[in-house]
């Protein structure tokens, strides 16, 4: 026991929460914009799931870092176009579209590598960016996303746009403002920042192992509700369950007395408890998954 507090006192350890927490981070950013514009972003899991996906096929296939992420992006931008036309042009049910969004992402993923590569589960191996910190593009590439998404929401006219959809949309279509076009833009956004965040689950370990996004869009979802909407206390949030993420995985490599089937359920377990007992001081926008 007193290696296992010993090693959570170290830089290493620092690196690998902040490693960890880059895509709940990335996807609650990009849940916090879909959710300020009104709409519901249950599909978080499927744009970090097909990012990862995307970032790990282009950059075995073209040997290209730089190719990898933006292809993640790309990713999450189709998944997010789709559950724009769903939600937002043909006002069907947004946590029905996202729930089939993350199905969709499972079985599309394991149905392209068993026919591109033959397996089902992963992808081929790859020189990705490493298990570094400070070395891996996407750790700065978040750091300014953040300061970008908090900024651009509220000192921006799209941001204002932005959350003014997301409460009134009737007095926003009043002023000559299109509400479908400012949710598609919130919505396409979101979805390319959240799937960057996939690639932080698959470049760094050098390439995708199936169902990798492991349930972090929900528990950045959860983040985003915790946070008020507001996206840099989500990312502050997002910390939290990165930090508790790390200490599952020292108390497996340290064989702290808990089988590892139950501390790999500690951030989900943290999330539950949060969601439960954080008091409801900020209420959701008021719009949040009402049609146009």
């Amino acid at each position: 026991m007193t290696g296992f507090v010993a090693s959570l006192i170290t830089l290493g350890f620092l690196a690998q929460v902040l490693r960890i927490a880059i895509p709940y981070v990335l996807a609650a950013l990009g849940g916090t914009l879909s959710e300020r514009a009104g709409v519901i972003d249950l599909a978080l899991e499927a744009k970090l799931l097909m990012g990862a996906f995307a970032a790990a096929v282009l950059g075995y296939e073209t040997g290209s870092i730089a190719v990898g992420i933006a292809g993640a992006a790309a990713a999450g931008v189709a998944v997010a176009a789709i559950q724009a036309l769903w939600s937002v042009r043909l006002g069907a049910d947004q946590v029905v579209t996202g729930i089939a969004l993350n199905l969709g992402a499972f079985g599309f993923t394991r149905y392209f590598l068993g026919v591109r590569y033959g397996q089902g589960a992963n992808s081929p191996r790859f020189d990705g960016v490493g298990t570094g910190v400070l070395t891996n593009p996407i750790t700065w590439i978040a750091a300014a996303l953040v300061a970008l998404v908090v900024v651009g929401l509220w000192q921006t006219r799209l941001g204002l746009r932005v959350r003014a959809v997301g409460e009134r949309p009737d007095a926003v279509a009043a002023a000559g403002v299109s509400v479908a076009r400012v949710r598609w833009a919130a919505v396409l956004i979101g979805g390319a920042i959240a799937g960057v965040g996939g690639a932080q689950l698959s470049l760094p370990v050098d390439g995708f192992v199936a169902e990798a996004s492991g349930g972090r869009g929900y528990v950045a979802l959860a983040a985003v509700i915790m946070s008020g909407w507001r996206p840099g206390r989500a990312a502050l949030w997002c910390l939290a369950f990165g930090l508790a993420d790390a200490v599952q995985y020292r108390m497996q490599t340290h064989g702290v007395g808990l089988p590892a089937e139950l501390t790999r359920l500690l951030p989900y377990v943290l999330a539950l408890v949060l969601l439960a007992v954080w008091p409801r001081r900020v209420a959701p926008p008021r719009a949040l998954g009402q049609p146009d």
